[in-house]
């Protein structure tokens, strides 16, 4: 039997987060198990934005734009979205609440 080392003091299963995955994210992690495996975790915002300034503070300066398309990447984004309003008919541009 392997043992899996899970690096935080809370857990959530697959499927409880699939009920509510809201309720998790919280200021501090939360992993996220998959048959009782650590599959990913879980931070608020709060908690990410102060990782991502801990990388920076110890030098880490690619960490940031890790997170960040880069410009190929947002033209072939602005590209797409352009031909899919390009192929969208009057009814699919129609907004409904």
């Amino acid at each position: 039997m392997s043992m899996h080392v899970i690096l935080a003091e809370k857990t959530v299963s697959m499927t409880d987060l699939r009920k509510n995955p809201a309720q998790y994210f919280i200021n501090e992690p939360v992993a996220v198990l998959s048959n009782n495996k650590p599959a990913g975790y879980m931070v608020s915002a709060a908690v990410f934005e102060q990782l991502l300034k801990a990388a920076e503070q110890q030098g880490v300066q690619t960490f940031r734009s890790r997170f960040r398309p880069e410009e190929t990447r947002l033209k072939e984004i602005a590209e797409q979205g352009a031909s899919l309003l390009d192929s969208a008919s009057d009814q699919d541009l129609v907004f409904v609440e």
